[in-house]
């Protein structure tokens, strides 16, 4: 969760940013057509290409913006053994999934926690927290790693960029639509340019359709959870895969045991029913047991 997270919160702040950019430069002004309205294949071009470039950004920057929001301690040489077979693991797994050694990490958190990002499936990053190391098996840890690996190696980060600069590109486009109808019915003179209503208008509904899109983002985040279940299974054991699942269910039926804010390796509590439900980034638990027992692999 905290990856996708951190990726959605950077994404919308850049384009909020370029938007309001872009706006004192004047660009918004350029793309309207003699005050008669928006040049509307200009703006979805426009559109596309700062769409984009946010998503990616915000991709480039995922790696170093999680090392310093998780405080992740980047093991360069093991200093005990459960370093070494940290590395170790990883290693074997990352071969087994071919791709390149990610950076191994581990972070100062007692909650059951992983996570896998990066902008490059040969230049990644792999997480877990000392809670995970203190409570959970080796078995049931090496799980869990071949469940990041498994994002790594899908290209889950990569592919989560181009839906983002697809939904972006939605956002900057309709926003500057409504900025426009409204400020036509503000400025019922008709005089020629933008007004103020305009801009306030495009920020707002920047931040709102952003909100709003994101349902769309978060219903990829829940699919690919479900590959990467079925990677760690492969890569890791079936069993494994499903004792670490459910080794993290027990820890959330505990009371206090972990904040709602917070995720084991990137799983929330239960997905609940409603509007709140299209926000979570992961499926249910038992789901996810659930589709790991009902498929065999070799």
């Amino acid at each position: 969760m905290m990856r996708i997270a951190l990726f959605l919160l950077t994404n919308l702040a850049v384009i909020v940013l370029a938007s309001i950019t872009l706006s004192l430069l004047g660009v918004d002004s350029y793309l309207a057509n003699s005050g008669s309205g928006l040049d509307l294949q200009s703006l979805l071009l426009f559109s596309a290409v700062f769409g984009f470039i946010g998503a990616f950004f915000s991709l480039l920057i995922s790696k170093p913006m999680a090392k310093r929001a998780a405080r992740v301690q980047i093991i360069e040489q093991p200093g005990n053994r459960a370093e070494a077979w940290l590395l170790d693991t990883v290693a074997e797994l990352s071969e087994k999934a071919g791709i390149a050694m990610p950076e191994v990490g581990v972070f100062p958190a007692t909650q059951s926690n992983a996570f896998a990002t990066g902008w490059n499936k040969n230049a990644a990053l792999v997480a877990v927290s000392q809670g995970m190391l203190q409570r959970f098996d080796a078995r049931e840890v090496r799980a869990v790693l071949a469940h990041e690996i498994g994002h790594v190696a899908n290209g889950d980060m990569v592919t989560l960029a181009l839906v983002q600069g697809i939904v972006n590109t939605f956002v900057i486009f309709a926003a500057r639509v409504v900025g426009s109808l409204v400020d036509s019915f503000l400025r019922r003179d008709g005089g020629g340019g933008l007004g103020l209503g305009y801009y306030a208008v495009v920020i707002v509904a920047e931040i709102v359709f952003g909100i709003a899109a994101s349902t769309i983002v978060m219903w990829f985040s829940r699919f690919r959870e479900y590959r990467a279940d079925a990677a760690g299974a492969q890569l890791a054991d079936r069993d494994s895969m499903i004792n670490a699942l459910k080794r993290l269910k027990a820890e959330y039926e505990v009371p206090n045991q972990m904040p709602d804010t917070l995720v084991a390796f990137g799983i929330n509590s239960g997905v609940r029913q409603g509007l709140k439900g299209l926000f979570r980034s992961h499926p249910p638990l038992d789901d996810r047991i659930a589709a790991l027992q009902e498929t065999r692999y070799g």
